[in-house]
């Protein structure tokens, strides 16, 4: 029998199945009420449209859409999204868009493209998992930036960028961050665009819920402000924008993106040809015809909008009411998470076996965190994906098990 653990490249043991994707096996019981995963609602996936769209394709277009294509992207899409990513004197060309197979793989490839083994990256602490899945196999050194309820301590940076041991790259997402919920202000971005600027730093930009706020004011992207700061009106500096789809039409499609430089989408390029050639022209295609309909586009995500905010609104209502108050959490404006974080002594993952026992299910917060043993009392919620009668009893039930566990600590 062939020894196949002896023949795995060294890199596999930086590689880890997602503890989001692992959870969600054990909560696939019908009768488990589980906030654990980033899903949008399936109820309101617009499964007509889609349908009208493919055949629309399909009789019209057919031969293109069902034929290999260019690895930079379908031209109308990437002038569609370039056009909604515009904002009044910034503007923003089709060339410096490549659409990718999720915004996922946009944040794989920046990475393969420009991280060598041992840079040093700064992250928010704590962030975005599937990030770390990815680049920790580049065995980097990362350094951690604190956050709180306005976003990443912006203030933090200049010390690290100053330490004498050099960064380079930088990895955040400042609107409706996953796992917090919670935005950079305009304040910190401001700050943020400037030391880029700076510094000539690299920074990823990983806005998968901006689209999604539900109440507070709307913020210009940091793409947008380090732009300004440079006095440009285009993409030529030193932010790499990952977009998706996948919250506001359907995941299934897989439709992501990265704005960033010229020469950042040429290297792009080279990597995504040697991964999958180019994303599916079909699901480009159908996901062209639903969004080149602004009307339809802006309708379906005044439907997310009002259904999400009604949802995060009872959440927080009913945790008000049923969380003890030895708990905090987060207040998100919008996207799909909000972090609750538990007196010290206790440890989300033996909260999570109880509440499994009453059959609701969460993420532990620990693998979000960069450095040992942090993070370790908290957890996050998902609150789109749950109809309201089943947020009311999940919460409810969490409450239960919570207050359990501090009186028996």
């Amino acid at each position: 029998m062939m020894n196949w653990d002896s023949l795995f490249a060294t890199r596999m043991q930086q590689m880890k199945r997602s503890t989001v994707r692992e959870i969600l096996k054990l909560t696939a019981r019908p009768e488990v009420i589980s906030f654990a995963g980033g899903l949008p609602a399936p109820e309101l996936f617009p499964i007509q449209r889609i349908r009208e769209a493919a055949d629309t394709v399909l009789a019209e277009r057919g031969q293109e859409a069902l034929q290999y294509s260019t690895t930079e992207g379908m031209p109308e899409l990437r002038a569609l999204i370039a056009k909604r990513l515009s904002a009044g004197k910034f503007q923003i060309s089709p060339d410096n868009i490549l659409i990718t197979s999720g915004s996922q793989q946009a944040v794989d490839m920046i990475a393969r493209i420009l991280l060598d083994e041992g840079d040093r990256v700064m992250v928010e602490n704590p962030t975005y998992v599937g990030m770390l899945t990815s680049w920790k196999p580049f065995h980097l050194r990362f350094s951690p930036v604190p956050t709180d309820d306005d976003g990443m301590c912006v203030d933090e940076l200049e010390a690290l960028l100053e330490s004498g041991d050099p960064h380079k790259m930088m990895y955040a997402i400042p609107t409706f961050q996953n796992p917090q919920g919670t935005s950079l202000t305009l304040e910190r971005r401001e700050k943020l665009a400037d030391i880029l600027v700076r510094h000539n730093l690299p920074f990823v930009e990983d806005d998968p819920y901006g689209e999604l706020r539900y109440s507070g004011e709307e913020m210009p992207t940091v793409l947008q402000l380090e732009a300004a700061r440079r006095g440009s009106t285009t993409v030529d500096g030193s932010v790499m924008y990952c977009g998706t789809f996948s919250k506001i039409l359907t995941p299934g499609l897989r439709i992501g993106w990265v704005a960033a430089a010229l020469p950042v989408i040429d290297k792009l390029v080279q990597v995504k040809q040697a991964t999958d050639l180019h994303t599916s022209t079909l699901n480009q295609f159908i996901s062209y015809e639903m969004a080149r309909d602004e009307d339809l586009l802006r309708d379906h995500v005044t439907v997310l909008r009002d259904v999400y905010r009604q949802r995060r609104d009872l959440m927080l209502k009913t945790m008000d009411e049923h969380f003890p108050s030895e708990v905090k959490w987060t207040r998100p404006e919008g996207g799909l998470f909000l972090m609750v974080t538990l007196p010290p002594h206790l440890d989300a993952t033996d909260i999570l076996q109880r509440a499994i026992k009453r059959d609701v299910a969460f993420v532990p917060g620990e693998g979000f965190y960069i450095g040992d043993g942090m993070g370790k009392n908290t957890f996050r919620l998902n609150f789109s994906n749950a109809r309201e009668e089943m947020i009311v009893e999940g919460i409810t039930r969490l409450g239960e098990v919570l207050k359990a566990a501090l009186k028996a600590s």
